[in-house]
Parts: structure tokens; sequence; C-alpha cells
């Protein structure tokens, strides 16, 4: 449900923001409000997710805290389940909501005017209906004064995302359509922190890679599923334009195996990583060590007879390498332990350009749009005692680049929509826990939504 902050006496929409570190953009957008950007004392805006931790200095009392955030007193002794006296120490960790999980009404309003204003939306349109849904007894006829919990819409996107999830029982991997909710589970083994999901170009198969690089393959049409290989943990795999052959390394060898007769070839290339097609089908990009020990960036023929370099090489891996769509570009992330910085490679010129960094220079799942004109990754920053990343989005050349939303997550996975126009994420993190939420954020208007909760979720893909 949506959160809501009620302007204060010298509020503006740029110190609301900054307070919880929301893009003022999101903030703007998730109010429907336009220029001149107006906002009154009383007003009750919806809030995006931000920052909600402040680490509690010497001198620091709940009120001045309270009063620092201008939210209720109440509000603030809620969210932290403090008891009687409401003693704090310095160095506490304190949740400090973006206000109430309820909208209040007011003289003039109507579900419709409400879901319209607060992007209650479906297919563009106000969809009222959802808030009768979301309070449970709530009739069409309103009154000022009565609280009301505001949902959000659903996001106007086509195709389904596979959620790679835990429900602390059973692991699954669950074909979910944000426009309609609809969701499929399809039961997996072993799912965790280094499971990964690959859909297929035509979208009739997903790869699945386990916790221990057990590479099994779903036929959605016929629901079979079939374990083919186990590759080393942290795996990467990758589809052929014709969605009949994958292509990953073993560590020894680069293999290709053939998914309509299951059977493979190798090509003898030791330590290769991130190997995947080129558009044309005919030759292979990877990452590999030199004779000398360094690492480069190569090109080869399908059948290992034609390996060029494409990159400088650097004293220690490339990481997070990946193809655009249309094979022009290639970017990856620096090797180092404190860093992780994004650089994109041009084919045709050699020319590499830096990605800006967020905060903190650690940039973590660097993620080609289907268009090959944006990346988006995930910019990690630490503020009040806590992680959390920034979802950003970049031009190739990394000199147009925005926050689009933040996650309460140190990293967190990203997928594209096949328009190139959203971005869907994890967030819900809680300590050294995995997230617990899936968003959707749109680049021309960038109002998350959240589109599922309550699992545990380890890593998602968006269909082509």
């Amino acid at each position: 449900m949506q959160f809501f902050y009620t302007v204060q006496s010298g509020d503006t929409l740029s110190n609301i923001a900054a307070r919880w570190s929301i893009p003022q953009a999101s903030l703007m957008a998730a109010n429907n409000l336009s220029a001149p950007y107006l906002i009154y004392p009383g007003q009750q805006l919806s809030m995006p997710p931000g920052v909600t931790t402040y680490v509690v200095q010497p001198g620091d009392t709940l009120h001045s805290i309270s009063t620092k955030y201008k939210i209720p007193l109440r509000t603030l002794i809620s969210a932290n389940a403090i008891d009687q006296p409401y003693v704090i120490t310095p160095a506490m960790v304190l949740n400090v909501p973006r206000g109430v999980p309820y909208y209040t009404v007011k003289q003039g309003d109507s579900l419709y005017k409400i879901a319209s204003k607060y992007n209650v939306t479906s297919n563009g349109q106000p969809q009222p209906d959802f808030i009768v849904m979301a309070n449970p007894g709530l009739t069409t006829k309103i009154i000022p004064g009565m609280n009301l919990q505001i949902p959000y819409g659903l996001p106007s996107v086509s195709g389904q995302i596979a959620l790679l999830l835990t429900d602390q029982f059973r692991d699954y991997i669950v074909l979910y359509k944000p426009q309609s909710r609809d969701e499929v589970y399809l039961a997996v083994d072993n799912a965790g922190r280094n499971s990964r999901v690959f859909w297929s170009p035509n979208n009739n198969r997903i790869a699945y890679i386990d916790e221990d690089g057990v590479i099994s393959i779903m036929e959605l049409t016929t629901d079979r599923i079939a374990k083919i290989d186990q590759i080393p943990a942290s795996a990467f795999v990758d589809w052929s334009p014709d969605s009949n052959l994958l292509v990953y390394s073993t560590g020894e060898v680069i293999r290709i195996y053939d998914i309509t007769n299951y059977t493979y070839r190798d090509i003898n290339r030791r330590e290769a990583s991130y190997v995947q097609w080129f558009p044309n089908q005919r030759e292979f990009l990877y990452e590999a060590k030199d004779p000398l020990g360094f690492s480069q960036i190569y090109r080869n023929n399908v059948d290992g007879s034609n390996e060029s370099q494409l990159s400088n090489r650097i004293n220690g891996p490339f990481h997070d390498v990946s193809l655009s769509p249309d094979g022009k570009y290639v970017l990856y992330t620096s090797p180092g332990a404190s860093i992780s910085e994004i650089y994109v490679l041009e084919l045709s010129t050699t020319i590499v350009y830096k990605i800006p960094s967020g905060p903190e220079a650690k940039n973590f799942y660097p993620t080609w749009a289907p268009d090959s004109h944006k990346i988006g990754y995930s910019s990690t920053f630490f503020k009040n005692g806590k992680y959390y990343s920034l979802i950003r989005v970049s031009n190739i050349q990394g000199s147009v680049n925005r926050t689009l939303a933040v996650s309460n997550c140190y990293a967190t996975p990203m997928t594209w929509s096949p328009d190139s126009l959203k971005i869907a994420y994890l967030s819900g993190c809680r300590e050294d826990r995995p997230p617990v939420e899936v968003w959707i954020v749109e680049l021309n208007k960038p109002v998350p939504q959240n589109v599922m909760s309550g699992f545990l979720f380890f890593d998602l893909d968006y269909n082509h």
C-alpha cells in the first residue's frame, strides 16, 4: 500500500524528497503534480520508497526526530515498537516512515479522483474498484475523515517476468504477468542467492541454474524439465538467437548445448566466462585470460577458429561482461573488490565510455535495455546505518543518467521490459536476508509500483 506524508509549513518538494532520499521527479510523478509544482500545508503526498532509517545522535529524542522529519510522534514510536519511557540511545538505528499507510478523505473527494491522483490505474485508466478491494467493507460512498488504504495500480506493460523465489518450504520459478497479476508456479530445486533464470528469445523455454550450478531447461509448452549439466557456481548461460542452443563455460571448455536433441560439442578454451552469442549466431563473446595471465575480452567463431582480442588487458577478471542486443557494444565492471565501476566498449571504434557511479562507487547488475540504447544498474550507497541501492539508467556514453527509484537492498537484480521503457527490480531486504518485494518503475513516469511481496526472491528476468 502507498504511504502518505502530510505537508507541513515550510515544506518544499525538494526538502521532502531530500529527507527520505527520494528522486524529486519520482515524488512529483507519484502525485501527478504539474508546473509550477506548488504544495500547501495539510496536503497529503504519496511517498515513493526511499531511505527510512535514521542513526540516533547524542542529544536526540524521539520528539526531536519526529520534528526533524515532520511526522507524528506516535507514528515514529509505533514504527519502532518503543515502549515507555520511550528511551533511545546514540547509534540506535530507527525506522522513520515516510508518513502513514493511509489517505484521509477530504471534502470533494471521490474514489475516482483519488485513484486518478495517486496512479491507481490499469492500462492508464483510473480504477476506483482497486481501492474498494483494498479496504474490506468499503462502498463507493466515502465521507471526509475516512482513512483509506491506497493500493498501487497495475503497470502498463505487456509480457511476463520469470521470478525465482522460495516460500521457505518449496522453491519456484513464477511466471508473473504484471498487467493482469496472473501467476503460474513451477516447482524447482535448490534455489539460492547464486541461482539464475534466463528466458529463451522465443519465450518457450527458461534455463535455470541452481545454487550448485546445475543447469535445467524448462519447456514451457510441455512443462517438461530436464537437467543437462553442472558448471561452477555463480554461473552464466546464454541462449542462441534461434532459441535452440545454449552456450556456457565449464571452466575447462566452452560448451555449446543443443536443446533440441540434448547433445553438445566443446571448444577448447579454459577459464572463459560470460560466454554469449553475437546476433549473427556465428560468433561468441567471452572473457578469459591471455597466455601471460591477464584478463581480456575476446571474440571468436563458434568453431573456435578465430579468437581475437577486443579489450585492453587488465590484471584481474572483467565482471558482468554483457554484449548489447545489437552486438555493437560490450559493458563490463572493474575487477576491484572495493569498487565496481561500469564501462562500455564500442566495438567498431574501441572507444571506452565510463558510466557514472553512485556515492560508494559500487555498481551492480548492469543490464542492457532491449533497444541497446540504455543501461540500467543498481548503484549502492550507505546512509543512516544501512545500505540502499539507487535504481539508475544511463545512455551508452554515460553523459545522460538519472535515478529512477530507491531499493533498500545492498545491491539488487533488475530486468528491462520488452519495450525498454520500464525496469523491474527487487527490494525489501532485511539485514542479511534476500529481498521480499518486486517493484516496477517506468522511465517516462517514474512512479515505483510494488507488484509482488511476501516471498524471498533471488532473481528475475523479463521475457523478450
